[in-house]
């Protein structure tokens, strides 16, 4: 074999070697993204959320949650109460204490949601900002405040930080969601199927959102995620009204316990 032809058979060989533990350098690389994606950010936000309702169970046990309460006259706030369908709720539906005022990406409520798992407890926390949505769910800060008359709308993440909400299309009409403040539980209905919308479609927060099939004012809240499980083209969205308040000192809401 001729000088030249051997020089050319290293040469590929060289190329092809080069070009294989690229391969594998890059490989090596994809696969730590995916298991700091699928693991590492969870490890922390799990860590992250637990730290945030720690927090918070050390404020109420200071009893620096709310002020004194302010509670109105007014029943029932199921469909039929303030939805304009449906025959009116029994439910009492006292009016939240008067909290006190939300921070910025601190939290201030722990939701419950049974449908998504016995052990499901969120931290949630105001406002809708990538750091904060690390942490746990977020209060969309231009809507109402947890138990008050308008649409307490939350975010969470489907996937990555937790996936908070990756069981979110399992939600169905009637699932409660529980939150409590430190004071008051709050006992929501969800009303609709998931709906799927597009990321402008900002009106699923407004105080009668139009899609929900709610006619009137009422106590609302809107969940948040996005779709499909791994992107974000689209939003999913579930609408529930307050179906009962209890004091904290009650105990557990009976959604709650087994």
């Amino acid at each position: 074999m001729s000088n030249c032809r051997w020089g050319d058979l290293v040469s590929v060989r060289v190329v092809v070697r080069t070009f294989s533990e690229l391969c594998v350098t890059v490989g090596t690389v994809i696969v730590l993204f995916v298991v700091y994606v699928l693991f590492w950010t969870g490890v922390k936000a799990d860590a992250a959320m637990n730290d945030q309702i720690e927090q918070l169970q050390q404020q109420w046990a200071k009893g620096s949650a709310t002020a004194e309460p302010d509670r109105p006259t007014e029943t029932g706030t199921g469909p039929g109460a303030e939805t304009g369908t449906g025959s009116p709720s029994a439910a009492p539906a006292p009016a939240p204490a008067k909290s006190v005022a939300y921070r910025n990406g601190r939290p201030f409520a722990v939701m419950y949601i049974p449908r998504l798992g016995f052990t499901w407890n969120k931290p949630v926390l105001e406002g809708t900002g990538t750091k904060t949505l690390k942490k746990g769910l977020g209060h969309y800060a231009s809507t109402a405040r947890l138990g008050e008359r308008g649409n307490f709308a939350v975010a969470g993440h489907r996937r990555t930080y937790g996936d908070p909400f990756k069981d979110f299309p399992r939600l169905r009409p009637g699932d409660p969601v529980v939150l409590t403040d430190g004071t008051t539980w709050f006992t929501y209905r969800v009303d609709t199927e998931p709906y799927r919308t597009l990321p402008g479609d900002t009106a699923v927060i407004d105080p009668v959102p139009r899609k929900s099939g709610y006619t009137r004012e009422g106590r609302y809240l809107t969940l948040t995620t996005c779709d499909p499980e791994w992107g974000h083209s689209h939003r999913l969205i579930v609408w529930a009204h307050l179906d009962a308040t209890q004091p904290a000192e009650a105990g557990k809401p009976e959604a709650l316990r087994r």
